[in-house]
């Protein structure tokens, strides 16, 4: 058996979607609660920084994949109109039907589907802008994600991915400190669930950094490659141009 990382565990590859399934099942009610309380807010101006970036025009279609309470679909939506489409997409049934909810009490009737990003249901060549913010660090086969994301956009589409990242050294111990001291204690204290909030902060020490995840996006046909490090790195948005 092929085996990857959940956090800082070594498990067999089949175990791993069915854990992060289980973290996002505890936390989808208090999620955009403890996102302003563990980014301070923060996760708002990195998520409206990645709408500007994405300078999406009416009649455009969007895939929103990882896409959870609808706060990106959300922005979306608003910048391509009636004429054009954005596809609320997420693997965790709970945290989409979260964000459906805050999508429909905005009058917002978005296309939603649970469906998994190592295998998008959906054409060659279909859209013209996928996002995912948050989500690739969870997923076990991240090449064969991006490679999915590559087939489904259209010649010189974009991909943003939106996720942590390596933050600058001068702040690496006290990042470390909050991350793994105080995350957890919030976690208990607002959705009863510190062990969640722990397997984020590993989560986020596993993944691929910012020179390495160009790297990997190139490699899976994104042949230009821009980083924008946001706050110090502690968040990076790749934005791969497809071949």
């Amino acid at each position: 058996m092929s085996t990857t990382h959940f956090g800082f565990q070594s498990v067999d590859e089949t175990e791993k979607a069915r854990r992060v399934r289980g973290v996002f099942d505890s936390v989808a009610s208090k999620y955009d609660v403890m996102n302003d309380l563990m980014s301070m807010g923060l996760h708002r101006a990195w998520k409206a920084y990645t709408v500007m970036v994405a300078n999406l025009q009416p009649g455009q279609q969007v895939l929103d994949i990882a896409g959870g309470t609808g706060d990106l679909a959300m922005a979306f939506a608003k910048k391509v109109g009636p004429t054009g489409r954005v596809v609320h997409t997420d693997i965790n049934e709970a945290m989409l039907r979260v964000g459906r909810e805050r999508l429909l009490n905005q009058g917002l009737a978005l296309p939603t589907l649970v469906c998994d990003a190592e295998k998008l249901p959906f054409p060659d060549a279909h859209f013209d802008l996928v996002s995912v913010a948050f989500g690739l660090r969870n997923m076990t086969h991240k090449d064969a994600a991006l490679r999915e994301m590559a087939r489904v956009l259209k010649p010189r589409g974009r991909l943003l991915v939106l996720e942590f990242s390596k933050v600058a050294e001068p702040l690496r111990k006290p990042y470390d400190w909050y991350s793994f001291k105080i995350l957890p204690k919030l976690g208990q204290l607002v959705a009863g669930d510190a062990d969640s909030y722990r397997y984020l902060a590993e989560s986020i020490r596993m993944h691929p950094d910012q020179k390495e995840l160009k790297a990997l996006m190139k490699a899976q046909g994104f042949g230009h490659v821009d980083v924008h490090n946001l706050t110090a790195g502690v968040v990076a948005l790749h934005v791969g141009v497809k071949c």
